[in-house]
């Protein structure tokens, strides 16, 4: 995108994705049968957290691909219990889902260090009806998913199943192997951390759509003016290419510098859409997805600007991902 981005060759794209067959309940043939209660009722108990488990383990690590395989390896730990001991099947699969997570959360962040350019979160389009659930959206927004990278894994698993899930300290502490007391402490810390870097007032999705449809209607008239006025002066934008696909291998600061990128979107085909439980636009090429873009509204102006281009990272986009809590 002009003198703000370059392409990368040879690059990998760093999806993270390990391969996972995303067998178990959700497709044929596993191999395993769970041990004890009968496959069909244990493959009904699995199904029916399903949702909730993959919303746990893709808010903790911000990829569907990963998420799905640690769903994976959730199931296969469930094929294999015993299920006349477990007395609480969600909260057997909540707390082996979040393990599994936050073990993949720490390899994950070790790989972000050698991504190239900007890491942005796996988009997922979502239904409507996700933005009713005002937390359960604000919970997989981009804008959030960025600020839950900045947590430590653990105070990450924390908060997701505290403030989002609202599970209880003891089940927490079973989650992540600390005290109900220790956990209390992190969920304190991280509800802190996050409140300092979460927009300041909440924005409805009607006036994000409001600010979008203005923002399409400018670029794709080439009303760099109008562009300026609903763009904040120190607005961010960040593009995610992975190395696969032409990106800016920074982050473009200021309204000038952004207005500049984004002038040279005039002739992308704009579809709206509901990404991640909030108003956003997919931009196709050649019939395919090539650009999510998301933004963050505060005060009426347009403050950030996500940008995922990693074709990688664009599968989801293209059928709705069901989210829940």
């Amino acid at each position: 995108m002009g003198e703000h981005t370059e392409r990368v060759t040879g690059g990998t794209g760093h999806g993270f994705r390990s391969g996972g067959t995303g067998h178990g309940p959700c497709s044929a043939g596993t191999g395993h049968s769970p041990r004890s209660g009968g496959t069909d009722a244990a493959t009904e108990a699995f199904v029916a957290h399903r949702n909730l488990l993959f919303t746990v383990a893709y808010e903790m690590l911000g990829s569907a691909a990963d998420a799905e395989d640690v769903l994976q390896e959730t199931w296969l730990r469930w094929a294999d219990v015993d299920h006349g001991t477990v007395r609480d099947p969600r909260a057997f699969l909540v707390r082996v889902t979040t393990r599994q997570a936050l073990t993949r959360l720490r390899t994950l962040r070790r790989r972000k260090e050698s991504y190239v350019g900007p890491w942005l979160p796996e988009p997922l389009l979502t239904a409507p009806d996700v933005a009713d659930d005002v937390e359960l959206a604000d919970s997989v927004s981009m804008a959030m998913l960025l600020v839950l990278e900045t947590l430590t894994p653990t105070e990450r698993a924390v908060f997701v199943l505290r403030d989002v899930f609202d599970l209880g300290y003891d089940e927490i502490a079973q989650a992540v192997d600390k005290t109900p007391a220790a956990v209390r402490q992190i969920a304190h810390r991280a509800r802190n951390h996050v409140a300092a870097r979460r927009p300041r007032a909440a924005v409805s999705p009607a006036q994000t759509r409001s600010a979008l449809a203005a923002f399409q209607q400018a670029v794709e008239t080439g009303d760099l003016r109008s562009l300026l006025d609903m763009i904040a002066p120190d607005v961010v934008l960040l593009t995610d290419g992975g190395g696969v696909v032409r990106a800016a291998l920074e982050p473009v600061v200021g309204a000038r510098a952004v207005v500049d990128v984004l002038s040279r979107l005039a002739s992308a085909d704009f579809l709206p859409a509901q990404v991640n439980g909030q108003p956003a636009l997919i931009l196709r090429a050649g019939g395919e997805p090539d650009t999510v873009l998301a933004v963050r509204v505060e005060d009426g102006l347009i403050t950030g600007l996500y940008a995922v281009r990693n074709p990688e990272k664009l599968s989801r986009v293209d059928q709705e991902t069901a989210v829940a809590r």
